[in-house]
């Protein structure tokens, strides 16, 4: 299907722009400067301004040329639609769609989301024999059907697979006209793939990083109710149960066995070294922060601080406009300073396109 003139000119901006960043590179090579005159030729045929954007830059949930009102949420809606946000990474924390920022421990499957649209569903295991920490080896989603929008679709990512299409092998909602509302998204980084069910409002993003998963979502606040087979536990509507939740005084410090694959990353970790190399990826004044430097004592484990960088980026992603990182108590009381941790707490806590396909 042709893409909208505007689309058009922005997606031919954004392949002229390319080409000419590998100018000097591909210098001399026949299939570039061709597709360079090709370019050139579609400017004046579709009468494409060279001057302009060169992406669409739509705002999170802002409506998609190509997917019909009747399935787009957004065009649906008679008023401003409010977000919800959920997260789940690392050892795993959780941001809940109230904004709440909760340690669990939540070994073995357990319900995210489940409502009459959607449900997702995490498997959690432990990082080595002895450790009281976990962290995410499955994610399931299940798109429900939407008449005249989307079949059901079920997309199911694990520690050895991250697929680029649903658990039937399609990448949509099916063949009705409205099939392209439920879409899987190619990211350039092949460890990350991003799910937009524009007919729900929602965009769930799923990252591997080393051998565990991080999950962040977007969905709007008013189809967060409960379907009516579901049960009250959603850890992104209601948070982790009580005897589920890890406080500082808690924390499990067992020693991990030896001799275990998943030992080739893992160091043991001080309070300064741990939050040096946290320092390195996040602000220090926010949960996050504080995340990836519990993680990398509680596990040794130097991938864990990458899960907290992707978890925040994807946030960012999901909500530029109104994302805010949530200070810790030990930052609030501190205001802009940096949290001073003592000896105690080490005890507490231990494109649109791809440019050319070219080898210039």
């Amino acid at each position: 299907e042709a893409l909208p003139h505007t689309d058009f000119c922005i997606a031919l901006r954004a392949y002229s722009l390319c080409t000419r960043k590998m100018a000097r590179l591909c210098r001399g090579d026949l299939v570039y400067h061709s597709a360079v005159f090709r370019i050139k030729e579609l400017f004046g045929q579709h009468n494409c301004s060279s001057d302009g954007p060169t992406s669409s830059a739509r705002a999170p949930g802002a409506i998609d040329p190509l997917v019909s009102e009747a399935c787009n949420y957004r065009a649906r809606s008679s008023f401003q639609t409010r977000f919800a946000h959920c997260g789940l990474f690392g050892d795993p924390h959780l941001r809940t769609f109230k904004d709440e920022f909760q340690t669990c421990k939540v070994e073995g499957a357990w319900p995210l989301i489940d409502n009459q649209y959607l449900s997702v569903q995490v498997t959690n295991v432990p990082v080595g024999l002895g450790s009281g920490a976990t962290a995410t080896s499955k994610i399931t989603l299940i798109f429900k059907s939407f008449p005249g929008c989307s079949e059901q679709r079920v997309y199911q990512a694990t520690t050895e697979d991250l697929p680029l299409a649903f658990t039937d092998g399609t990448r949509n909602g099916g063949p009705q006209e409205g099939s392209g509302s439920l879409r899987i998204l190619e990211k350039p980084d092949r460890r990350q793939v991003e799910i937009q069910a524009h007919h729900i409002g929602s965009t769930a993003i799923i990252r591997q990083v080393g051998r565990y998963l991080t999950f962040t979502i977007r969905v709007p606040e008013d189809i967060l109710g409960p379907s009516e087979h579901s049960t009250d536990l959603q850890l992104c509507l209601h948070g982790c149960p009580q005897n589920e939740r890890i406080q500082e005084q808690q924390l499990p410090l067992s020693p991990a066995s030896p001799g275990l694959p998943w030992l080739s990353t893992r160091q043991t970790y001080t309070l300064e070294a741990a939050t040096e190399a946290c320092n390195h990826l996040l602000p220090i004044e926010d949960m996050y922060f504080q995340s990836c430097v519990f993680d990398l004592l509680t596990t040794g484990d130097s991938e864990f601080s990458m899960a907290a960088y992707g978890a925040l980026e994807d946030m960012k992603v999901l909500s530029p406009s109104r994302f805010r990182l949530l200070p810790s108590s030990r930052a609030a009381s501190s205001g802009s300073r940096r949290p001073e941790l003592g000896r105690t707490a080490v005890l507490l806590l231990s494109g649109l396109l791809i440019c050319l396909p070219l080898q210039c």
